[in-house]
């Protein structure tokens, strides 16, 4: 599980709710930095069991670069609404459906990046239509089903949800020796004494983390198909990751001709262990593809 330093947004970030074709998501909108010229927009998208806010130590350091971040929580995350029990609301393609009008209600073109499982709701959207994206980015998101360790945390997760309500899960979480943290996991332990992950952990709706997290464990492998559509991809990662081998990711980049970035000093959540080096990375593959509509 993600656990951002803090869910204040970054100054001159906004929290709002975006609306769309689709409905209401909410989001963090951080502007291009003063002064600065501005070179595009960009979409972020998080993983199972985060939210909008692991993005942002991502946003002072890109709006310095000259990119307006808009970071979103999906259908049924956190503070973005949806049905409590009905999983068929979170097919894949519902999701990814729902990427392409928020591309649309923020004014794409816009460069579009994915964390972990955001990274293959990305990809399914791209592969619907790519026209509003200039570009993807798959960060900690690899070409198929997650490892079989963290299908099994997936699972001992679903099969809490099928017999407690969300406080209690919560409460087992914490109870829990299992200090490794990922965003598949769902049921690591060790979790901080802290409110705001609470807050956040009881906003997600549980069929929304029933659904993705079987999408998690049996995503197919769509790296040909992502292949043939025609944008310029960037996978990037910590040095270290559990959720999907290092280099499992080597090879998918090779199969998209990808830019491929590792970000040492991290593991599954670059944007939170390493905000940096990994807003660098970011803003250095974007400044390659220039926005052909400037706001």
């Amino acid at each position: 599980m993600s656990r951002p330093a803090t869910f204040v947004p970054p100054p001159g970030a906004r929290a709002y709710s975006l609306r769309t074709a689709r409905g209401e998501f909410a989001v963090v909108d951080a502007p291009v930095a003063a002064g600065v010229e501005p070179r595009g927009v960009a979409l972020l998208l998080p993983g199972f069991t985060g939210s909008k806010e692991d993005f942002n130590p991502l946003h002072v350091p890109l709006a310095e670069r000259g990119y307006r971040t808009v970071a979103v929580d999906g259908r049924g995350q956190y503070e973005s609404d949806g049905p409590e029990h009905d999983e068929s609301a979170y097919a894949q393609e519902e999701l990814a459906r729902d990427v392409l009008a928020q591309a649309e209600a923020v004014g794409g073109p816009v460069h579009l990046l994915g964390h972990s499982l955001g990274g293959q709701i990305s990809r399914a959207a791209v592969l619907i239509d790519h026209s509003p994206f200039l570009s993807l980015t798959l960060m900690a998101s690899g070409p198929a089903q997650i490892s079989a360790s963290q299908q099994q945390r997936v699972k001992l997760l679903r099969d809490a949800l099928a017999v407690m309500t969300m406080a209690e899960v919560w409460d087992a979480m914490r109870a829990m020796d299992a200090p490794e943290e990922t965003d598949a996991g769902g049921l690591d332990g060790g979790l901080d004494d802290r409110e705001d992950l609470r807050r956040r952990w009881l906003g997600n709706k549980p069929a929304q983390l029933l659904a993705t997290g079987r999408q998690l464990c049996g995503e197919p492998d769509r790296v040909a198909e992502l292949a043939a559509v025609p944008l310029p991809f960037h996978v990037l990662s910590g040095a270290l990751d559990d959720t999907w081998p290092l280099a499992l990711l080597d090879e998918m980049a090779r199969r998209l001709k990808a830019r491929r970035t590792v970000v040492e000093g991290a593991e599954h959540s670059p944007n939170t262990d390493q905000p940096l080096a990994t807003a660098r990375a970011i803003a250095g593959f974007w400044d390659e593809r220039p926005d052909r509509a400037r706001r």
